[in-house]
């Protein structure tokens, strides 16, 4: 993209309700390679990047940094900056964060706001929509892309496209922003042929945006402009003020700006676009077999047809059944009709009024030195898989309430233990009594995997007592 320089913003937020059990709250669809080999997050990010945009500022909540980080590390692309919020407030205060970091140094520097959780089939497609929204955002439209509808659909909000744009091939005005319809009117949009999908995309000049959300949404644009300006530095983080940023309202960037502007534009496109919200819509972006099945996994059907069956373990077998979604991981089983799912929302909600672990997290948790995987649970004793990348150490420590046995399967690890350093090879142990002080790094050039041991009355992990993080952890 030569015509401009483009700021790509990825909102990656999100809370994994739509596609659990495979998406928890602490480690959401984003992050998750539900499609191919890599996350979403990951295709986002080159997308970008093989269509010649700036670096990307990302835009993720605390407990989700080091995610992101391993993520981008892991593709060899550069993050512009790595933004987050405190507290979650919608999309305009994050949007609006973004774009006063843009104008500081470019007013007039094009915003390209992406969700990171999106699915596009046609990547050229994609970056021709770009390059016609161009010249109306230089102009100080605010530019959504609208997806050519394809069905009747009642789960996405829809775009009337109003006259072609002067001076911008390929825009148009926007004549009505509508909420999600219900089926009669859904399937007038699609018999129209006026009517576009939502997608969540847009693209504008920062300073316009600060300008119209100051008048729209004055709170929210002074808020956030504290929030940005009394920002911190953590390690490659940007942390806005917490306190400030709590102020701004909780609104998104459709009913802050984009339902009030005059200055609304869209550019209709076919790019085979999926917002991936549900197994069902997943489904739709994957191949299936003659019966119309799409399988993940070790999986056998007999007599079974229309359905979404996914394994990330064990064999899972389905038998007799019609349009149905069944997904196994390490620690939970959905089964559903496929014109249920509304109702995988209440599961969740359920199991977090139960303070459920599986609600929020998954039986490998991913830290900033790798990732640790539950294994088993018993009585006073839990074990569990670690593994540390390349040049990582964990943080020195100690447990009030457990003592843990180390056995190292691959790699060497470096241990230190109440001040004295030991190397630990492939099939050698080593024992870490109650309340001493203790680290695990790995010096090497492949990842170090260990088992660990965990025996106590208390294995939770608030027991850790950090007395030095190489990543700022208390």
């Amino acid at each position: 993209m030569d015509q401009a320089q483009i700021l790509p913003l990825i909102l990656s937020g999100g809370s994994g309700t739509r596609l659990w059990p495979l998406s928890r709250e602490l480690y959401p669809k984003q992050f998750l390679p539900l499609v191919d080999e890599v996350s979403l997050l990951q295709r986002t990010l080159r997308r970008c990047h093989e269509a010649g945009l700036d670096p990307a500022i990302v835009i993720a909540s605390h407990e989700h940094r080091f995610v992101v980080a391993e993520q981008a590390r892991h593709l060899g692309i550069g993050l512009d900056s790595l933004f987050l919020e405190p507290v979650a407030r919608n999309t305009a205060p994050a949007i609006a964060a973004a774009a006063l970091v843009a104008a500081t140094t470019k007013p007039e520097r094009l915003l390209l706001v992406l969700p990171a959780d999106h699915w596009i089939v046609d990547e050229a497609a994609w970056r021709d929509a770009l390059r016609k929204a161009i010249p109306a955002a230089l102009d100080g439209a605010f530019v959504t892309f609208g997806i050519e509808a394809t069905r009747a659909e009642t789960g996405y909000g829809y775009i009337r496209k109003g006259d072609a744009l002067d001076g911008a091939q390929g825009a148009f005005t926007v004549a009505e922003f509508v909420e999600k319809p219900d089926r009669a009117v859904a399937e007038g949009y699609l018999a129209g042929g006026q009517h576009l999908w939502n997608s969540g995309m847009f693209l504008f000049r920062a300073d316009r945006l600060i300008e119209e959300l100051g008048e729209f949404e004055p709170a929210l644009i002074d808020a956030v402009r504290q929030a940005v300006d009394k920002r911190a530095k953590d390690l490659d983080f940007q942390r806005l003020d917490p306190d400030s940023f709590a102020k701004a309202p909780s609104i998104s960037i459709d009913d802050a700006l984009f339902a009030r502007t005059r200055r609304a534009a869209v550019v209709p496109c076919s790019i085979g676009w999926s917002d991936v919200g549900s197994w069902k819509s997943l489904m739709e972006v994957l191949p299936v077999d003659d019966r119309g099945n799409c399988l993940h996994g070790d999986v056998v059907l007999h007599d079974t047809q229309g359905s979404y069956v996914r394994t990330d373990g064990v064999l899972t077998t389905v038998l007799g059944m019609e349009n149905v979604i069944v997904v196994t991981t390490p620690d939970a089983v959905l089964v559903a009709n496929k014109d249920r799912l509304d109702g995988l929302k209440g599961i969740v909600a359920t199991l977090k009024k139960d303070n459920r672990r599986e609600a929020l997290t998954r039986p490998r948790v991913y830290r900033p030195w790798g990732f640790y995987q539950t294994l088993h649970e018993g009585e006073r004793f839990q074990v569990k898989r670690l593994t540390v990348n390349p040049g990582h150490k964990l943080s020195l420590q100690k447990h009030f309430h457990r003592s843990e046995h180390w056995v190292v399967v691959n790699g060497t690890a470096t241990v230190t233990r109440d001040g004295e350093t030991q190397l630990v090879r492939e099939n050698e142990s080593i024992y870490l009594p109650l309340g001493c002080t203790h680290r695990l790094e790995n010096a090497g050039k492949i990842p170090l995997n260990l088992i660990e041991v965990q025996s106590g009355p208390y294995l939770g992990e608030d027991d850790i007592v950090r007395l030095e993080d190489s990543y700022g952890r208390s």
